[in-house]
């Protein structure tokens, strides 16, 4: 039998000496910050039993959760939240308990990370949370200790944006959806999508609450986006209209205590569940993902049989700590997070899929009037720049260019559709290009009659979640063998009875004596931008997306 003695498990790793030394800064800083405050630390179970956290409203699906059994037989979790078990706590031992309570916890959190997608399933967590208060001060009081905490540990390259999961919530309650439809819309605007969300609410009929949602992703930015929503809004629910003036008016508190390094945004709807109203991330350039989360939970304690408000962040220390890590080296040649010229980056970096998508896109540039020629002339060179742009290009295979962009190595991305729905991945999706045109389809050989029959069915594919998705959304029961090459293959082979794959003309389709039965979706070119890029490099990325804009007419 296999051992795993040498090795950790996937999503985890040992931490050595200069690590050990920033993560312990990272702590100390934090912890110096939030007693300073007068927040008091709580520490709770590794582990907690799995009803802790399986509420009507399962804040956090079980597949994400990591679960044992004890010597009873009862079903445990290792702990994927700090402030769900921090209310359990106060609801019980702190019953009674003077109000407000202040709280803060350094622990870690685990959670089931994508396979081979470089998240960590072992997080190191700190944050704070304020029971008790429902007040517009309680809510300057956590953001100000927010930015507070991200000044004491890094530079101040850093922005906190703010939303208001109401907005949505009210708005989602104004329109009649399924649950299916209402989860569809849900991630359509947390990643910015905004031919999908255009396409689903066309569904619907026209209103003010289906314009509201179309360009609630969009409205993000400085004091100007708070300006657009009130033009917005207008003549709306009169609820919709409290929820923005409070808005506004936490944005204003902020400026007034000079405390500018602040945006807003309309689309910031995470954990649509678990917050009430205020929600807010933080983000620093040295991470591609948010590096704090929070906002009020004023629901959450009734699932511990409490009514209290209260309102609270987390903030990943591991990214801080490796923030500070890169601060802290010295130059080495021509690192990933520097450009081109062995400088700090601070120009934009696009990933491009090699091959068609790259040739379109090198087409766009052109006609954008972009100076191109390293692109033509690339020889085997896969990074390069496009000097009167101040932009590096990246040369990568369609599932590298996501895992780029996901990282934060790269800004912007341009890949297939096919691949998105394939690889998922944490991203906005901003702009359907239209060109890189197919479609999924489901095919056979010619005269066979698929879906007769009692026997489950085989699919060869490159494409097994988009394929077991298929069949799943249909009830049917297939097994779906994966293939790397040729699909056209396994039908004649008698390995498969179909297969599933991207078809743009349907030419080799038919010279194999296979024939499309039913296609499954449309497929394009995409504009793909990194979280924390989109905050941080705003204005050269709506700059960049206005420009392509004009060119493809979307």
């Amino acid at each position: 039998m296999k051992k795993y003695d040498r090795i950790t498990p996937e999503g985890t790793k040992d931490l050595l000496f200069q690590e050990c030394a920033a993560q312990r800064k990272i702590v100390e800083m934090l912890r110096g910050t939030f007693e300073g405050k007068g927040y008091h630390e709580v520490i709770t179970p590794g582990f907690e039993f799995y009803d802790v956290f399986s509420s009507n409203s399962m804040y956090f699906p079980q597949e994400s959760m990591y679960k044992l059994i004890d010597h009873k037989g009862r079903l445990l979790a290792m702990r994927p939240d700090s402030t769900i078990p921090i209310a359990r706590l106060t609801a019980t031992k702190l019953k009674g308990h003077t109000l407000p309570i202040r709280l803060y916890y350094a622990q870690r959190i685990y959670r089931q990370q994508p396979e081979l997608r470089g998240r960590s399933n072992e997080i190191m967590q700190m944050g704070i949370e304020l029971v008790g208060l429902s007040t517009f001060e309680s809510d300057i009081e956590i953001l100000t200790a927010g930015m507070e905490a991200l000044t004491s540990c890094c530079t101040d390259d850093f922005r906190i944006e703010l939303g208001h999961i109401g907005i949505y919530k009210l708005l989602m309650d104004h329109l009649n959806t399924t649950s299916e439809q209402k989860e569809t819309i849900h991630s359509l605007i947390a990643s910015k999508n905004y031919a999908g969300l255009s396409d689903i609410l066309e569904d619907f009929h026209g209103s003010q609450t289906v314009e509201i949602l179309k360009e609630l992703p969009k409205l993000f930015g400085g004091r100007e986006a708070l300006g657009k929503a009130r033009k917005l809004f207008n003549g709306y629910d009169e609820k919709l209209l409290e929820m923005l003036s409070y808005l506004e008016r936490i944005f204003q508190g902020l400026m007034d205590l000079r405390l500018d390094k602040v945006m807003i945004d309309f689309g910031l709807v995470h954990q649509a569940e678990y917050y009430s109203s205020l929600i807010f991330r933080g983000y620093i350039s040295s991470a591609g993902e948010p590096v704090l989360s929070g906002g009020r939970y004023d629901e959450l304690f009734k699932d511990f049989g409490e009514s209290l408000p209260a309102t609270g962040f987390g903030i990943n220390v591991d990214q801080l700590a490796s923030g500070l890590l890169k601060c802290s080296e010295p130059a080495k040649g021509n690192r990933p997070a520097e450009s081109l010229d062995g400088q700090p980056r601070n120009n934009l970096r696009i990933a491009l899929t090699k091959g068609r998508l790259e040739n379109s896109i090198v087409e766009l540039f052109d006609e954008m009037g972009y100076d191109t020629g390293n692109l033509k002339d690339k020889g085997r060179k896969l990074l390069l720049s496009i000097p009167d742009q101040n932009m590096d290009v990246v040369l990568a295979k369609a599932a590298d260019v996501i895992t780029y962009v996901e990282h934060g190595v790269c800004d912007v991305g341009v890949v297939g559709k096919d691949t998105i729905v394939e690889s998922g991945g944490t991203f906005y999706e901003v702009l359907d290009l239209g060109f890189g045109k197919c479609r999924f389809a489901l095919a056979v050989p010619k005269g066979s009659e698929f879906y007769s029959g009692y026997r489950t069915k085989r699919i060869a594919t490159k494409y097994p979640k988009v394929a077991s998705t298929y069949f799943e959304s249909k009830g049917m029961d297939v097994e779906v063998i994966k293939i790397e090459g040729s699909v056209e293959l396994a039908p004649l082979l008698s390995l498969a009875d179909g297969i599933v794959d991207i078809v743009e003309t349907g030419t080799t389709l038919k010279e194999n004596g296979l024939e499309v039965i039913e296609e499954i979706r449309n497929v394009s070119a995409r504009l793909i931008v990194n979280v924390a890029s989109m905050k941080l490099k705003k204005a050269e990325i709506d700059g960049l997306i206005s420009e392509i804009q004009d060119k493809v007419g979307r």
